[in-house]
């Protein structure tokens, strides 16, 4: 059987109560077990009550608006634009198993549809695992963008290092570059990433290095404890949102944001390249409560 999501919820909860102390004890349940965590929505459903004890909304429709107007309040966005001519470059982060190097190559396949000319290069620069440097040659032969990598087990930013400067000579606009997602070895990961992180300061303005993670909206809380490590270790500059096709109960955004200020930049929505889009938080939450 089929679990319900948020919106579902909802709409079971409206049946069996009326706006009352009981149904926001329900709510607060529905958007603990939807990914939220305890903290925002207790945050949430405390703002709800009170919205709705001030305008005297009862009614089943004016509390989703009004809920889903509390929550879009929680969430941010990133505004993505590539609108200047300087070499950019894009670190994905992000455990293994997430969907990183498909995003990577819906990225780029962005990128191509929206900038076209920009040039890009893709960087294999998760040098732990051979199927992911296998995995995004396959995805620049496929995309007709070129890859920069290196043999299993070279130096990550080694690997990075090259890319930056085959690019730099060849004249292309933006760096794709994947990395290792080992969380079985904290130490090593932040360690090999902080180097990584360097290398790049060194050589690329700060208004053209971006830091994007990626996470499964499947993970649930895991999701905003991967955000918490990766942020810590290197900072964040915005989330993608993978595998959001899928029966996931999807709050977790409003987790991410609303305890870690981390905005949200694409959401993918399929398997096929065309299958990444920028982040709306209107979209998202319609989506989400079923609006």
């Amino acid at each position: 059987m089929a679990k319900l999501n948020l919106g579902q919820k909802l709409i079971n909860i409206f049946k069996l109560n009326k706006v009352n102390q009981e149904f926001f004890d329900d709510l607060e349940d529905i958007l603990v077990e939807s990914d939220m965590g305890v903290g925002v929505s207790v945050d949430i459903v405390k703002e709800l009550k009170e919205h709705a004890a001030v305008k005297k909304i009862t009614g089943e429709e004016n509390i989703i608006g009004l809920l889903k107007e509390i929550i879009s309040g929680k969430i941010l966005e990133y505004n993505f634009k590539l609108d200047n001519d300087n070499l950019v470059l894009i670190l994905f982060l992000g455990v293994n198993g997430v969907g990183k190097t498909t995003t990577i190559a819906k990225t780029a396949n962005f990128i191509k549809e929206n900038y076209p000319g920009k040039g890009i290069i893709l960087s294999a620069a998760d040098t732990f695992r051979a199927a992911a440097i296998e995995q995004l040659k396959i995805h620049g032969e496929r995309l007709g963008v070129r890859v920069v990598s290196q043999e299993h087990g070279s130096d990550p930013g080694a690997v990075i290092f090259d890319t930056i400067e085959s690019a730099k000579a060849k004249g292309e606009k933006v760096i794709l570059a994947d990395t290792a997602g080992r969380m079985h070895n904290r130490v090593n990961l932040v360690k090999e990433l902080q180097k990584i992180d360097k290398i790049i300061k060194n050589r690329i303005e700060k208004d053209n290095y971006l830091k994007f993670l990626v996470i499964d909206s499947t993970t649930g809380q895991n999701g905003l404890n991967q955000a918490e490590i990766f942020n810590e270790a290197i900072g964040i500059d915005a989330v993608v949102m993978a595998k959001s096709d899928s029966s996931a109960k999807g709050g977790i955004a409003a987790a991410i944001s609303g305890k870690l200020g981390l905005p949200f930049v694409f959401i993918g929505t399929g398997e096929k390249y065309g299958d990444l889009k920028q982040f709306s938080k209107d979209e998202y939450l319609d989506n989400l409560l079923n609006v």
